[in-house]
């Protein structure tokens, strides 16, 4: 029911009325000029299923009962007539039948008769009793003779038929009448205000007429100037219509330009844009124009949405980067400027998408879908193209499949429209923010960052999911922080010949002929049984020989003279082993001492169970 409230306050200007403060539940919405009342909203509470129960008396007539034939649309609750119907406001509820009816029932107050006195009616009583009646001129005429106006616009006028006033009857006067004065251009400057629902010229005095053709001239020069928002919509009603068009494409481009030189300027209103983009769409599909036309005619606020939907629909599938976007999209405004962001924006971006993707995960298992619990399934309504302007339809429309994103498709069958879309009538934005709040809460305290938010109960429920994802980035800082070894043996080599090379430069003669006479190749020790093959060395980052030698330490034996003979320096051998061992130790294993080499007792078992677990 909010959603009607808003529509009538920002469409019409008009307010909902509490009249009764002994009833808060009920209020009117009634018509800004007469008083009339169009509608009656009443909320009441059942106790039984503890929720609130909407509805409301519309002022659309009884009609509509057997043209819609909807569930949630019966006889009136508290009104009598045949003009008032009553509308249940639930998850059934289809807002553009609300809309629309809502559109009929402000048209139907409108008052276009007058009272026309041909003669007073005189007798024998002298006249002298008898009020003497002002005949009323017609509402459409000018204070300026009749000789003045446009012969043009005479026959115009002439052209109206008059008869029972529906917004059918409506739209034909407007589109023969249009058709005549197509061409038609005029030099009377525009003054004065100008307000109607659904204006058409017939609204329009002959003064005003005069003042809006000539307007009209000069948009179509390029000369853009303001007027009253409803005759500004007479030339968007024009552009539906194809009037002054030579085609529905040359319309649609025309309905951009005025957008550009009109909207853009500051001329109208943002209302007016999203009601010109929406037709701009509708006036597309109906026409059949090529898909790319019907994709750039549709508003860029209706395709971001569905944009950020199809992304947040299949999380796992997107980058961090549109995720984020998209979460930004619906989020509430402030989330951009959180302190996680500004404090590391890739670490804050990958936190929350992750908090995305947690709950999303989380709850599928559970046999839940976190994207519907916020914005509903993607379900099928009808759908009336060009409803809610002045508008004549054309011949049969053909069937037609179009599908304009993945998450909105629109279908035509034997005439009638019908949409696949999330509403936006459906979306929990209070579920969707307070998980992304919550995150914000709990992050800023595990970040130590930004002024603390309060912690809101409601929001508990994602306190699971949110933990979860701290939990998970506290093991990936740590795994950050931990030295990243990369052991490459076959460099040893040359390690060793350089440090040879050193030390034979600083020695005399004498000393490097004594060297030589040590480094004289030795018998290795046997190591059969301490050897092992290359195919069953445990799974670790080391060549066979330190696994020998580790083996050899373990069983208390001397390594100096194999190191000797392989012609490596103990003490990079020691540096080696330590770092191989130090993922799965964490601290020294292997001390070098006067070229020696000890294990540090210990980590002996560690090693021992590093080794295959026998040391044997």
């Amino acid at each position: 029911m909010s959603e009607l409230v808003s529509y009538a306050q920002k469409k019409y200007q008009i307010e909902e009325q509490h009249k009764w403060t002994d009833f808060p539940g009920f209020s009117v919405l009634a018509e800004r000029n007469t008083g009339k009342w169009i509608a009656l909203l009443m909320r009441q509470w059942d106790h039984e299923t503890g929720r609130e129960i909407e509805c409301c008396d519309l002022k659309c007539g009884k009609a509509a009962l057997s043209e819609y034939r909807r569930n949630y649309l019966s006889l009136p609750v508290r009104m009598r007539g045949d003009k008032w119907i009553s509308v249940i406001f639930s998850k059934d509820t289809e807002p553009d039948v609300v809309y629309e009816l809502f559109d009929r029932a402000v048209s139907s107050g409108m008052q276009h008769g007058f009272t026309i006195v041909l003669d007073n009616f005189r007798n024998s009583v002298s006249s002298e009793h008898i009020h003497q009646d002002t005949p009323l001129p017609f509402a459409n005429s000018s204070s300026q003779p009749e000789k003045e106006i446009p012969d043009r616009i005479r026959e115009m006028r002439r052209l109206y038929e008059y008869g029972h006033e529906t917004s059918e009857s409506r739209a034909a006067n407007f589109v023969r009448q249009g058709t005549y004065m197509a061409d038609y251009a005029d030099n009377v400057p525009w003054s004065g205000d100008f307000n109607c629902y659904f204006p058409t010229y017939h609204d329009l005095r002959t003064q005003q007429l005069r003042a809006y053709f000539t307007w009209r001239s000069n948009l179509r020069k390029g000369i853009f100037s303001p007027v009253p928002l409803s005759a500004a919509y007479i030339y968007i009603y024009e552009l539906l219509n194809q009037i002054g068009t030579s085609s529905p494409e040359d319309s649609l481009q025309k309905m951009l330009s005025f957008e550009h030189g009109y909207l853009d300027a500051g001329y109208g209103d943002e209302r007016m844009r999203q009601y010109l983009r929406r037709w701009m769409l509708e006036f597309a599909l109906l026409n059949r124009l090529p898909e790319n036309t019907i994709r750039e005619a549709a508003a860029p606020d209706l395709l971001k949405e569905d944009h950020a939907l199809s992304i947040l629909r299949e999380p796992s599938a997107r980058t961090d980067e549109d995720l984020l976007e998209s979460i930004f999209f619906f989020a509430a405004r402030k989330l951009s400027q959180s302190p996680v962001f500004t404090k590391d924006p890739e670490h804050g971006r990958r936190l929350f998408c992750s908090v995305w993707r947690t709950a999303s995960d989380s709850l599928r298992k559970q046999g839940k879908d976190l994207f519907t619990l916020c914005f509903g399934e993607q379900t099928v309504r009808l759908w009336r193209p060009l409803a809610s302007a002045v508008y004549q339809p054309g011949g049969r429309q053909e069937d037609i499949d179009f599908e304009l994103d993945p998450c909105r498709i629109y279908r035509c069958r034997n005439g009638i429209w019908k949409v696949l879309s999330y509403e936006s009538l459906f979306f929990d934005k209070a579920r969707f923010q307070g998980l992304f709040h919550a995150a914000d809460q709990r992050f800023r305290r595990y970040l130590k960052t930004g002024h603390p938010l309060r912690e809101i109960p409601s929001e508990s429920w994602a306190f699971p999911y949110i933990e979860a994802v701290i939990e998970e980035d506290r093991r990936a800082v740590l795994e950050a922080a931990r030295p990243k070894i990369s052991l490459d043996l076959s460099g040893l080599e040359k390690i060793r010949q350089d440090a040879l090379t050193t030390r034979d430069s600083l020695l005399t003669e004498d000393e490097l002929a004594e060297i030589r006479i040590h480094e004289e190749p030795a018998s290795a020790p046997a190591f059969s049984s301490r050897s092992v093959p290359e195919e069953l060395l445990p799974g670790l980052p080391l060549d066979p020989l330190p696994v020998q030698i580790l083996r050899m330490l373990l069983h208390g034996e001397s390594v100096a003279s194999l190191i000797r003979t392989k012609k490596l320096m103990p003490s990079i051998l020691a540096d080696t082993i330590n770092e191989a061992l130090f993922d799965e130790i964490g601290d020294t294993v292997l001390l070098c001492d006067n070229d020696e080499l000890y294990l540090v007792a210990e980590y002996r078992e560690d090693l021992i169970s590093l080794l295959g677990g026998n040391d044997s």
